[in-house]
């Protein structure tokens, strides 16, 4: 009879309760970078106030959960979405195990964790951990490795500098197909590609055109993105394209077209300009200018390149490709002393024979600095990477790195941000014609800014770590507060400590990796730490 009564007990308790509960944590917010740059689209003028009144952050986690996301869990087979969260970038939902479990297949979901803790499998497969990896720690560069780490890009993007808030103007002949190709979806998705504008053919269409693939090219090296094989090197900037080459002639039109351009940028706040262009000779003789008119105030569009940078703008100009011609020098507005003007190299670092030299006639010194142009990896029309020659393809490799670092350091100026650069290049003391400064170091750079306690640096040592682990912060304040996450994003513990005795016992973890979330006065960093 006992056993009858615990059979039947069991039988109504497993059919008592065929629903569980869950939450889903997602992988993103694809419009992140969109919202947080209008903050009224998704916080009250009243939140934002208090927010700023007590210095806090507009971050990520203020960001509504992705829309199109709920949705699809929602229309799941068995699924209940009971509620959700923003700050958890998370789910509420209610269905049987297997249903619930089933929402692993959407490539949004991260992870599921059950209310039911025994449901729970805590051993992550390699999907969790390539997930975590991707998100913690680097891009897998694949083919543009070598174009990025030249001048340490990817430093910074360990650091969470890939462009987020920066607006890039691209200035150039056509943009073939990058509102449809597969390497702009994660830009396009992100609301990161603003169409801009025709200005030769007069139409706020800058995809009709089709005469010219060249900016399609330009753009991907700054924000064209193909899993596992291509990463750009601004890959989270927000872009405006600016159609002003008329592709099939040589015209001063085009000046014109790009000062226009350049005026409008301004007006809508860009940031960066890159123009991987040049200005010297034209269809009719008659108009051609001398390599002593490349003296950084002549040329009509050199003369618009100087005001927009007075206008507080950073300019990127391709230095030519003229190096091997009888013209040899850089032309406008590259010539421009307002210009970041920047020549190729090949993979090794050495000079490449087409790169444009400067001249005695340029009141600053040309090239500014180089970058890798000859055999750089791009995207072209048809969504295929492969490699392209020419210092238009250095310039916007540059003008991301030049997006990333102005991002870690927003309270400089743009020829505050230009001369870092130079500084951090490896010929800076001995500048040639040939090389400029040579082939800038972002990491250096931002060590360059230090003295004046822009940037704000965190490292825990040692990490990998046993039982305990110390943290060297830049700021030194009285109290350092850190709080531990599993690789779920479950909360496990938080304490606090003075920074003179700022050891942190994790003894109490379990082998494995975790997040630590580190407050040290107004700063807040999220560390990867691995416990033995």
């Amino acid at each position: 009879m006992k056993r009858t009564t615990l059979i039947l007990f069991f039988l109504i308790v497993q059919y008592a309760f065929p629903q569980q509960d869950a939450w889903i944590y997602l992988t993103d917010k694809p419009n992140s970078a969109t919202a947080l740059a209008s903050p009224l689209t998704i916080l009250s003028q009243k939140s934002i106030n208090r927010k700023v009144f007590h210095g806090v952050a507009i971050d990520v986690r203020d960001v509504p959960v992705e829309t199109s996301y709920i949705t699809q869990v929602k229309a799941a087979t068995g699924i209940t979405v009971m509620t959700k969260s923003k700050w958890f970038n998370a789910l509420h939902v209610r269905g049987t195990e297997a249903d619930i479990n089933a929402l692993s297949s959407f490539g949004f979901v991260a992870s599921i964790d059950f209310a039911d803790n025994s449901l729970n499998n805590r051993v992550l497969d390699q999907e969790q951990v390539d997930k975590f990896n991707e998100t913690f720690t680097t891009f897998n560069y694949g083919n543009a490795t070598n174009q990025i780490e030249m001048f340490k890009g990817d430093e910074l993007h360990l650091l969470d500098y890939t462009g987020t808030g920066m607006t890039i103007a691209v200035l150039d002949a056509g943009f073939v197909n990058v509102n449809t190709m597969g390497a702009f979806q994660r830009a396009r998705d992100a609301g990161n590609i603003i169409s801009g504008y025709d200005f030769v053919d007069d139409t706020d269409d800058v995809y009709i055109n089709q005469t010219s693939t060249h900016g399609t090219m330009v753009l991907s090296t700054m924000t064209g993105y193909v899993q596992d094989e291509f990463v750009g090197t601004a890959p989270d900037a927000t872009y405006y394209l600016f159609r002003t080459e008329d592709a099939p002639n040589e015209n001063p039109v085009e000046e014109s077209y790009w000062v226009a351009a350049a005026e409008y940028a301004d007006s809508l706040g860009v940031d960066i300009i890159n123009t991987s262009l040049g200005y010297s000779t034209y269809d009719n003789s008659n108009y051609d200018y001398t390599n002593a008119d490349m003296d950084g105030n002549t040329a009509f569009i050199t003369k618009g390149a100087n005001i927009a940078f007075e206008k507080g703008i950073l300019l990127v100009n391709s230095a030519g490709n003229s190096g091997a011609t009888s013209w040899g020098i850089v032309t406008a507005p590259a010539d421009a002393p307002g210009v970041l003007t920047v020549g190729a190299v090949d993979a090794s670092g050495s000079y490449a024979s087409f790169s444009s030299i400067g001249s005695v006639d340029q009141p600053t010194h040309k090239p500014d600095v180089m970058t890798q142009g000859a055999a750089s990896y791009v995207i072209d029309q048809n969504n295929v990477i492969r490699t392209a020659n020419g210092t238009s393809f250095s310039s916007p490799i540059m003008a991301g790195g030049v997006a990333c670092i102005w991002q870690a350091l927003p309270n400089k100026s743009n020829a505050e941000i230009m001369q870092l650069v130079r500084e951090s290049a490896s010929i800076y003391n001995a500048p040639t014609f040939f090389m400029g400064h040579g082939i800038p170091d972002l990491q250096l750079a931002l060590t360059l800014s230090t003295p004046d306690d822009e940037l704000y640096s965190l490292s825990l040592f040692p990490n990998p770590a046993n039982d305990s682990f110390s943290i060297n912060s830049s700021l030194q304040d009285d109290v350092i507060t850190i709080s531990f996450f599993d690789t779920l994003g479950k909360h496990i513990s938080t304490s606090s400590q003075s920074y003179l005795n700022n050891r942190f016992d994790i003894s109490f973890l379990a082998s494995g990796i975790y997040i630590a979330d580190i407050r040290n006065g107004e700063h807040h960093s999220m560390v990867k730490i691995i416990k033995q």
